[in-house]
């Protein structure tokens, strides 16, 4: 097989169908761009989960003079209360630790956490956070246990678990995810079409070489391969935009989330290159398959 040759068509048929070539470059390029936005959503949801699992607590504010529940009758919590509670707690089978935060130890966390946003910090002062204990349970999904346990507890102005903000967010991320996806394959089908239509098109330009081509006995493999290298270098061209999406995303989107929500893990960059040849292989071999289907109907070899 001559290299030199299919080389040379496979150039004339890029730079016959080039509006086309261009077209489908940026078609795949932001389809493979969605695609591997949402597997960066779906890696970013599955890392903060696990890092999470095992640090979700369950927080037990209690009463102060400032509690807006009405149980609590303005007034702060007793230590003879204080003590009962952390008793009650620890004597639970699915509590793994207890540990009681003051008002100031709560203020000083809050200005670690939210160190990023002075604005919110300054109109926080401390007591506005009151006295808690925060309790790490053995297994997250058991939290009703402590809820029931606290329920109408006197000194107890509310019980708060972080697994239902975490599976809030969580959902929200999910959902960004499923998006970028749907759109993905929107842009997929596009790509297809795009492929099949560029094929044909350069598949009837060329039907008098492809003809002289079967009268000397050329193989259905050497006449059909400068078409497919046609759609897979374009798929390569177009995974190689996409690469540079996908790495902005991971600076303005993954590592934003990051900085602005102080509870996701990180993410790193070794995981998004793997996205990223995964975005580019799958872009080569949409094109290149979709090119040999194609020709497979449209090219009678």
């Amino acid at each position: 097989m001559r290299v030199q040759f299919v080389a040379q068509e496979i150039w004339i048929g890029l730079r016959r169908n080039l509006t086309m070539t261009i077209s489908l470059v940026i078609t795949v390029a932001i389809a493979m761009a969605l695609l591997g936005t949402g597997l960066l959503i779906k890696l970013q949801v599955d890392s903060s989960k696990s890092y999470w699992h095992d640090r979700i607590e369950v927080s037990i504010f209690l009463c102060a003079k400032t509690s807006s529940n009405p149980s609590c009758n303005k007034t702060d919590v007793t230590e003879e209360q204080k003590q009962q509670i952390q008793a009650d707690l620890e004597s639970l089978s699915v509590v793994k630790d207890v540990t009681y935060e003051s008002k100031e130890e709560a203020y000083q966390r809050f200005r670690e956490s939210f160190s990023n946003s002075p604005g919110f910090v300054n109109s926080t002062k401390v007591g506005d956070i009151p006295d808690s204990f925060r309790v790490r349970l053995t297994d997250p999904e058991k939290f009703e246990e402590v809820t029931k346990l606290l329920a109408n507890r006197d000194g107890v102005d509310q019980v708060v678990n972080e697994k239902e903000i975490l599976d809030r967010f969580f959902k929200i991320l999910n959902g960004l995810q499923w998006a970028a996806m749907l759109i993905a394959a929107i842009q997929v089908i596009a790509a297809v079409l795009l492929v099949t239509n560029t094929v044909r098109l350069s598949a009837f330009n060329r039907r008098r070489e492809t003809g002289i081509m079967r009268l000397v006995g050329a193989s259905n493999l050497y006449i059909q391969l400068p078409f497919i290298l046609e759609g897979a270098i374009a798929g390569l061209i177009g995974g190689m935009f996409a690469a540079i999406l996908l790495m902005g995303s991971k600076v303005a989107l993954i590592d934003q989330l990051q900085e602005s929500l102080q509870f996701t893990s990180q993410l790193g960059w070794g995981s998004v290159f793997g996205v990223i040849v995964f975005s580019i292989c799958v872009g080569v071999l949409l094109c290149a398959v979709a090119s040999f289907l194609s020709l497979r109907r449209y090219l009678r070899v």
